[in-house]
């Protein structure tokens, strides 16, 4: 060694006893070492989703407490898509011949046929006459079945089977009787219409067939005994009267189409959880369930002279179908089931098929 590169060599050993140790808690973390060529480096997790907002999480759906009852007729007894197809064809009448007849050759429906022919009652025909029988898929009901039964079984909404079949108030079928299936959908929103409950639906095909001669039963007094699901149960005769409110409240939203022009059937009352709901005129119940998502605990009360009322959202039902109630007697307690916003109580009336503001048929306040 050289005596200059001596001389550097002994200031580097001073200039390195001046440098303190380093301290490990600052110690930079090893180089992570480099994958292998052939093995994959492991993927980044993905970045979770962000926490949806109120608006856009499911509602809670609040459990309603009801009787212990069979399912309604749709569900407890499930229809059979065994549709008869029939051709449009040309028919000749012969001696002795009638519609019903001529209906139960071709496999068509007497309406159908009186449609297509321009032919009223009691539809008097002549031999020779000739007639159109118009083609499709024709449904024969079976006792116990009900409008929305066969539409779900052939996946088409309700309200394209009145129209199809021109059906009218009040919506009864009749045992034997054909009806005619519309041609099912290839959109999935119209499929799964079939399935989804509203109170028109429940209120146009939600009785069972009638047995051809024979009457409905009587509606009963108590909730013990009532008839069963496939039983029909004859309407009210009698006209409701005035009615009266169902209970105590602040109507929270108002009868009509809104800011958003969205159309509101019923109001709001807003009222605490447990308040008694009475019902408004005397009638016969024809639905208590919590088939209908948005108004949760539900129950329709069917008056004469083609009146309804609807009350919704309640916590807990008192009664069940085909039972009768009085003006004024408590069916339900109150709640906030369903898409109610609080503690509420979603009223309807109805006219047949027509919504009708309440406070317009209520005493004054």
């Amino acid at each position: 060694m050289t005596r200059r590169a001596a001389r550097s060599a002994a200031l580097l050993l001073v200039l390195a006893g001046c440098i303190p140790a380093a301290d490990p808690r600052f110690a930079p973390p090893p180089a992570a070492p480099e994958p292998a060529a052939d093995l994959p480096s492991e993927p980044e997790p993905a970045a979770e989703p962000p926490e949806p907002s109120a608006a856009a999480r499911p509602r809670r759906q609040a459990p309603v407490e009801q009787l212990a009852a069979p399912r309604p007729a749709w569900e407890a007894a499930p229809v059979t898509a065994d549709a008869r197809l029939v051709r449009t064809q040309d028919v000749v009448v012969r001696p002795g011949d009638t519609l019903s007849a001529i209906a139960e050759r071709t496999g068509a429906s007497i309406a159908a046929i009186a449609r297509r022919n321009r032919l009223s009652p009691p539809y008097a025909l002549r031999a020779g006459q000739r007639l159109i029988i118009p083609g499709g898929r024709y449904h024969r009901v079976d006792p116990g079945q009900t409008g929305i039964g066969i539409a779900r079984a052939y996946g088409v909404p309700w309200s394209q089977v009145i129209a199809a079949n021109d059906l009218r108030e009040p919506f009864v079928l009749v045992t034997g009787q054909r009806i005619l299936i519309p041609s099912q959908s290839a959109s999935a929103a119209e499929r799964a219409a079939a399935f989804t409950l509203d109170v028109d639906t429940i209120l146009t095909g939600g009785e069972p067939a009638v047995a051809s001669g024979r009457a409905p039963v009587r509606p009963v007094k108590g909730a013990t005994k009532v008839p069963a699901p496939t039983v029909p149960i004859a309407p009210p005769s009698a006209a409701p009267g005035r009615f009266i409110w169902p209970l105590t409240g602040q109507i929270v939203r108002r009868f009509g189409t809104g800011r958003s022009g969205e159309r509101f059937d019923g109001i709001e009352i807003a009222v605490p959880s447990g308040t008694e709901v009475k019902a408004a005129a005397a009638g016969t119940v024809a639905y208590a369930g919590d088939g209908i998502a948005a108004l949760g605990g539900l129950v329709i009360v069917k008056h004469g002279d083609n009146w309804t009322s609807i009350y919704g959202h309640a916590g807990k039902l008192l009664v069940r179908r085909g039972q009768a109630v009085t003006r004024g007697q408590v069916i339900a307690l109150s709640g906030a089931t369903g898409f109610a916003d609080q503690p509420e109580l979603h009223f309807e009336l109805r006219r047949g098929r027509s919504p009708v503001d309440p406070v317009t048929q209520l005493p004054r306040r």
